[in-house]
């Protein structure tokens, strides 16, 4: 095939976890979703994953080993 879709790697990914939280960006309008991690101290946030179902965001916990994410609107 010459056009198939990218596979996450199966390896857990590290992240800042005394200076960043997971957060999970919903838009009240339109219901669209993007993980990522926010700052704590400057509340910046960085995407990582754009979540279209549950699938992406199981993948999203495994691939960081997180139970769960909290939620922002």
């Amino acid at each position: 095939m010459l056009f198939q879709k990218k596979k996450l790697e199966k390896e857990k990914r590290e992240y800042d976890r005394v200076n960043q939280k997971p957060v999970l960006k919903c838009s009240i309008c339109n219901g669209e979703q993007v993980a990522g991690f926010k700052d704590i101290r400057t509340g910046k946030f960085h995407e990582v994953m754009f979540i279209r179902n549950e699938k992406d965001l199981q993948s999203f916990k495994e691939l960081y080993g997180l139970d769960e994410v909290g939620k922002e609107y």
